[in-house]
C-alpha cells in the first residue's frame, strides 16, 4: 500500500472476553452487555464510532449468541466467532486478512472519546504503518502496557516498566501489512513482539480526550459515574 491512505472506513471492537473478573454479572450475560448509561458497555462503543465509519465488526466469543444478536440490532456489518480463540487471531484467520488498509480497533471495554479523524491524521503523519498504538496517561488502579518508545517508535512495551504513558487497547492497524511481515499469532502481545523486532510498530502522540477502561463491578460503578 501507499505511504498515505485516504480514508477510514473499517473499525473492529473486540469483545469475544470472558469477563471473569466481572461475576457473577457475566455468569448471566457476557461482558460487553454490562449495563452503562441506560444502555449497554458495547453500544456505546458503537455509538462512538459507528457513524464516522463505513463497516463496523465485531469478534464474539463468550455467550457468543447472545451478543451477536445484540450487535446486529445496533447496525454492525460483522461478526466473528472468535471462542476460544486469542484476541489477535481474527487478523490471520477471518475475512479481514487480505485488507490492505487500516482498521480502527478497540475493546468492548473502553468507555472513551477520541477524534477518529485526528488519530487518522497521525496515522498518515507516521507513514501509515502496519500498526499504530494509541496511548493515554496511566490511570490509577488501572493496569497497563506500558509504551517506551523514541520519535514514536515502539522499542518495548512492558507492564511492570513504567513509562509516560500506556496501551489505551484502541489502536490503527492494516491486516494485510501484519499477515505480509509475520506467520500466524493469537495474542496481540505476539503481534507488537515482533512488529518491534522488526521497527514496524509506532505510538501515537494523539491521546484520547477521555479514556476509561471496565474489568470489574466496581470500574463500572465507576464508569457509570463518569457522564456529564
Amino acid at each position: 500500500m501507499s505511504d498515505k491512505v485516504a480514508k477510514i472506513s473499517h473499525g473492529l471492537i473486540m469483545a469475544a472476553g470472558r469477563g471473569t473478573r466481572m461475576a457473577p454479572l457475566t455468569d448471566l450475560i457476557p461482558k460487553p452487555m454490562a449495563p452503562l448509561w441506560g444502555s449497554t458497555l458495547i453500544a456505546n462503543g458503537i455509538s462512538k464510532i459507528k457513524p464516522h465509519l463505513e463497516n463496523l465488526h465485531i469478534t464474539v466469543g463468550y455467550k457468543g449468541a447472545d451478543l451477536a444478536k445484540h450487535v446486529i440490532e445496533l447496525g454492525v456489518s460483522t461478526v466473528i466467532n472468535t471462542e476460544g480463540k486469542g484476541n489477535a487471531w481474527w487478523i490471520f484467520n477471518s475475512l479481514l486478512r487480505t485488507l490492505d488498509e487500516p482498521v480502527l480497533v478497540m475493546t468492548a471495554d473502553n468507555v472513551t472519546d477520541f477524534k477518529i479523524e485526528l488519530l487518522f491524521e497521525e496515522y498518515n503523519r507516521l507513514g501509515a504503518p502496519p500498526c499504530m498504538v494509541v496511548p493515554v496517561l496511566p490511570v490509577k488502579g488501572l493496569e497497563g502496557d506500558f509504551i517506551h518508545q523514541i520519535d514514536n517508535l515502539v522499542f518495548k512495551l512492558d507492564r511492570n516498566d513504567s513509562a509516560p504513558s500506556y496501551c489505551s487497547g484502541i489502536q490503527i492497524l492494516n491486516p494485510k501489512s501484519i499477515n505480509q511481515l509475520m506467520q500466524k499469532k493469537e495474542d496481540f502481545s505476539e503481534v507488537w513482539l515482533e512488529l518491534i523486532l522488526r521497527e514496524k510498530l509506532f505510538s501515537s502522540s494523539i491521546f484520547p480526550d477521555k479514556w476509561f477502561t471496565v474489568d470489574t463491578i466496581q470500574s463500572l460503578s465507576d464508569a457509570d459515574k463518569l457522564k456529564e
